[in-house]
């Protein structure tokens, strides 16, 4: 590959573009050296997304049955090199598919499917770092449940993301309150006491299997991360490198902790880019970059800096049309 090759922009199409991370994507991308056009696709207009990506469109959703044929004609159509899906629900349909390495002429950019797996079931997120060896809160199926003898607990959805399928359960009767109508999806994790703070940590490992992490400590404004600063945890930093090889990750994923007597316990894993990407990048941990560099063959750059201390605020932004 020459050197020209190496600075050689593509044609990227980034799906559910319209959501807070979708949005953060578009903003790195509309300055990327690899970006020659930007198209994002969402299957609503109501959103920001569309002042964002300079060609924007609105598609069919994942349910739809001509969902991947008109994906297909839209990458043949507009010469799409890489395709990024940001909703979880898409990436779920995709690695249900076993669609993650290219789709029509474009390659996809996801995690590999051992980290999707794991990462898109709590229960089985618990699993795999028990049978690890690494540390984890005790979790179960909620339907597996008689008593509960220990409060408070945490429920949470079993295949949800975000915070409103999560519950900080304080009796049986709230318990049975919330389980009333699925039952079925809810684990119970054991509650792990944020006294030493919550950890929200950037976590990207290359095809070659090298591995780069940081680490916010964070704090939590309607379910997503309003402020954090970067810290240095050598605890934290040796669990993810650990976690990245077990999980044989290529790609970008998300690993959220809090401590238990300075053990790092991971209670989720979204194994996808997260809503702190944008705050990641400004700070030199530039993962999206990183992993279309890895998509494309490319040599990872490095502009890594040391951001220990530096802090970020979660704001919002008005558009008018």
């Amino acid at each position: 590959m020459t050197l020209l090759d190496m600075d050689k922009a593509v044609n990227i199409l980034v799906t559910g573009c319209g959501g807070d991370i979708g949005q953060s994507i578009g903003k790195i991308l509309s300055q990327s050296k690899y970006t020659h056009k930007l198209f994002g696709n969402d299957i609503s207009d109501k959103n920001a997304g569309q002042f964002i990506y300079p060609n924007f469109s609105v598609g069919l959703p994942y349910t739809h049955p001509d969902y991947l044929k008109k994906m297909e004609l839209f990458i043949e159509k507009n010469a799409i090199d890489i395709v990024i899906p940001m909703a979880e629900p898409e990436l779920r349909f995709f690695s249900h598919h076993n669609i993650l390495d290219k789709i029509g002429r474009a390659k996809i950019i996801a995690a590999n499917t051992l980290s999707l797996e794991v990462g898109f079931d709590k229960f089985k997120t618990a699993e795999f770092l028990q049978s690890k060896g690494l540390p984890f809160p005790i979790t179960v199926m909620a339907k597996d449940i008689k008593a509960i003898e220990t409060f408070p607990v945490i429920l949470k959805s079993k295949t949800g993301s975000g915070s409103k399928d999560i519950h900080k359960i304080d009796t049986m009767d709230e318990f049975s309150f919330y389980t009333r109508k699925n039952l079925e999806d809810y684990v119970v994790q054991e509650f792990i006491n944020d006294g030493d703070g919550e950890f929200t940590c950037g976590l990207f490992r290359s095809k070659q299997g090298e591995i780069r992490s940081l680490i916010f400590k964070r704090e939590l404004e309607k379910g997503y991360s309003g402020y954090g600063e970067v810290v240095e945890n050598s605890n934290i930093t040796n669990l993810l490198e650990n976690l990245a090889d077990e999980l044989k990750l290529v790609g970008s994923i998300n690993v959220q902790l809090r401590l238990n007597k300075g053990t790092p316990m991971v209670f989720e894993i979204n194994p996808r880019f997260s809503s702190t990407v944008y705050f990641r990048h400004l700070f030199g941990f530039e993962d999206l970059v990183w992993s279309i560099e890895d998509c494309l063959g490319y040599k990872l750059s490095d502009s890594r800096e040391n951001a220990t201390g530096r802090k970020f605020y979660k704001g919002f932004e008005e558009y008018i049309k």
